[in-house]
């Protein structure tokens, strides 16, 4: 069982191609990293992966299934997308919000039953937001967004989450609690893919990686061993280098001075 994309491609313009042939296999139980400089495609691929873009060519099938023959409402029930930008239009309180996110649960004409609600508080508790179940969306922080926007996610329930830069708008412990809760909620069996401009998140909470450059795929396998200065320096155009102890653990930084 798993989430598969083969051979995507897509262009908003036609013959100007965002995605080109880029292939990905995502299993339960596993954190999949998109890695990339801007304009490289990442968010177009998890939308295509999500169903609000349908790719020119390749297929995407979730669980055997073909994604093209799903419902919008299956394919919610399936596949969760946390997209990039906190949406604040409206001055929902951060329950509301969240409780959005068991929409393909209700249906259009029901109402939230019991567990909907429990559901709402599993997810606010897993983010740290619970406190805040009150407040309008509106009245909070970037990163407070972000986090009522992952808990939407999760009382989705799907078995694949996708996240658009979940470690943006955070402080370092911010970050720090989100990657780990995602962490943990693979090793409970859910297929997460997530965008990141950094390579030493993918180094610590993932299991994979996948590295666009132009819409390509340029590398792709186990972080610890496809994470490279060189690889990195083709996938932004500037210079890389390592820091390691002698544990084995190591990070990526750009290549400003010597350390």
């Amino acid at each position: 069982m798993s989430l598969v994309g083969e051979g995507i491609t897509y262009a908003y313009v036609p013959n100007r191609f965002v995605l080109a042939d880029v292939s990905l296999v995502v299993e339960p139980g596993n954190t999949l990293f998109l890695l990339g400089a801007n304009g490289s495609g990442k968010t177009t691929l998890l939308e295509c992966l999500c169903g609000v873009r349908s790719p020119q060519l390749g297929e995407i099938t979730v669980d055997g299934v073909a994604f093209s023959t799903l419902s919008s409402r299956e394919r919610a029930k399936r596949i969760a997308y946390v997209p990039q930008f906190p949406e604040a239009a409206f001055a929902y309180t951060v329950e509301e919000m969240v409780l959005f996110g068991r929409a393909p649960h209700v249906g259009p004409f029901g109402r939230p039953t019991k567990k909907d609600y429990e559901k709402v508080e599993e997810a606010l508790a897993l983010v740290g937001l619970e406190g805040l179940r009150a407040r309008p969306i509106t009245t909070l922080s970037g990163g407070e967004r972000r986090l009522v926007l992952i808990a939407r996610g999760l009382a989705q329930e799907a078995p694949y989450l996708l996240l658009d830069e979940p470690d943006a708008h955070l402080d370092p412990a911010n970050q720090h609690r989100v990657l780990s809760m995602v962490q943990a909620l693979a090793e409970k069996g859910l297929g997460v893919v997530a965008t990141t401009h950094n390579p030493n998140s993918a180094l610590l909470y993932g299991h994979k990686v996948l590295l666009l450059r132009a819409g390509k795929t340029l590398a792709e396998g186990d972080p610890r061993h496809v994470l490279s200065p060189e690889i990195l320096t083709e996938a932004y155009g500037i210079s890389f280098q390592v820091l390691a102890n002698g544990a084995g653990t190591k990070a990526f930084l750009p290549r400003v001075r010597a350390i």
